[in-house]
């Protein structure tokens, strides 16, 4: 359900956000007052004991401590342990109980500038991927215009590439809301730029369907070069399509402007 950029970003987002944590070293020991940290401890140092007790594969240990921090309000460990709920790493997976969790932390809102914001906005990035594909068993329905509006709310207040390619493509399949090409060409344009590579075969698509054959087919080449394993296979697809159909100009053409592409040197 969740794509490869997609968990990219949380797992960048899990490296950043937890560096503080880093700094500990030793063994992670059974969670009790003799280990130094216990339910009464203050949040952060929960939060520090759960990160480096899952970095020691005693997930146990991790989700007790994000429990206990969570309930004092700790925003990361909050984020942590609906990763794993999602994920179903070190808890038995339950999609709902980490959509619960998401919408606790989305609800709860973040000042700006504030240090939360990275969990903020991946909590509704998740929202919004519960949204649209809805979780079965769960009161959770699929809303495609719930799941479109948070979808804009990331992409226009963070400016995040995922963000931006989901809700061009809901606006190309006119899901969540009236079809809009022109305004999803402009998402696409934006997350392309910063090298996301689903976007940059969806424009690229987009421009060789609109005669912009050489460029188009450059934009699918260049997404050929930064696409992970997983989602290769429809962008090759595009690219095959189109580099079938196109003359030998612009192919020779396409190919040497897709290097400019894939360096970022050509917007």
């Amino acid at each position: 359900m969740v794509t490869s950029e997609f968990k990219l970003f949380k797992f960048m987002l899990m490296g950043m956000s937890m560096a503080v944590a880093l700094s500990l070293s030793g063994p992670v020991r059974a969670f009790d007052i003799k280990a130094g940290v216990s339910k009464e401890s203050g949040p952060f140092d929960l939060f520090k004991f759960g990160f480096k007790a899952y970095k020691n594969g005693q997930k146990e240990e991790a989700v007790e401590a994000y429990k206990y921090a969570a309930e004092k309000g700790h925003t990361g460990s909050r984020w942590a342990l609906a990763n794993m709920y999602a994920d179903g790493d070190g808890v038995t997976q339950d999609d709902f109980e980490a959509f619960k969790i998401y919408s606790e932390i989305a609800q709860q809102g973040v000042e700006p500038g504030s240090e939360d914001t990275g969990f903020f906005v991946n909590a509704l990035l998740s929202l919004a991927n519960y949204y649209k594909h809805g979780i079965s068993g769960s009161p959770v329905r699929i809303d495609l215009t719930q799941a479109r509006q948070l979808y804009f709310q990331v992409a226009s207040t963070f400016g995040v590439p995922e963000a931006q390619f989901q809700l061009a493509q809901m606006m190309l399949a006119g899901e969540g809301g009236n079809a809009s090409p022109q305004q999803a060409k402009k998402w696409l344009n934006q997350a392309r730029k910063s090298g996301h590579p689903g976007a940059m075969a969806v424009f690229g698509n987009i421009l060789f369907d609109e005669g912009q054959s050489a460029r188009g087919l450059a934009m699918m080449t260049a997404a050929l070069d930064r696409c992970k394993p997983k989602d290769c296979g429809w962008m090759e697809a595009l690219q095959e399509q189109a580099f079938s159909v196109a003359n030998e100009a612009d192919r020779r053409t396409a190919v040497s402007l897709s290097h400019s592409i894939a360096s970022g040197s050509d917007d």
